[in-house]
């Protein structure tokens, strides 16, 4: 199994800036796609950005230009840095995390707030 850990959500105000981050640890073979998805109250579960083993990334186009997404093979961990945040940016944000030949995971979630 492999067990995926958030960090770094919170409250901040429009135009503020936010990283998270999310660490996979456990029994981890071969990782291929490192990914944040988010969801809003009343609203389904989206991608938000994604990177796979070869650092090729893709957004969805509401963030293009104001998030990144970055990962550190060596230390199984994934970020999103998140800046010109707007409310609308307001949800749970998930790390999802797909293994080679093998399955994929989710983690619990944190809580991002944007909001003066």
């Amino acid at each position: 199994q492999v067990q995926l850990v958030e960090s770094g959500g919170g409250l901040v105000q429009p135009g503020g800036s936010l990283r998270l981050s999310c660490a996979a640890s456990g029994n981890i073979f071969s990782i291929n796609v490192m990914a944040w998805y988010r969801q809003a109250p009343g609203k389904q579960r989206e991608l938000v950005a994604a990177m796979n083993s070869g650092d090729s990334a893709r957004y969805v186009d509401s963030v293009k230009g104001r998030f990144t997404i970055s990962r550190d093979n060596a230390q199984n961990t994934v970020y999103l840095q998140m800046n010109s945040l707007k409310p609308e940016d307001t949800a749970v944000y998930y790390c999802y995390v797909l293994e080679n030949g093998r399955g994929d995971y989710w983690g619990k979630g944190t809580l991002v707030t944007v909001s003066s």
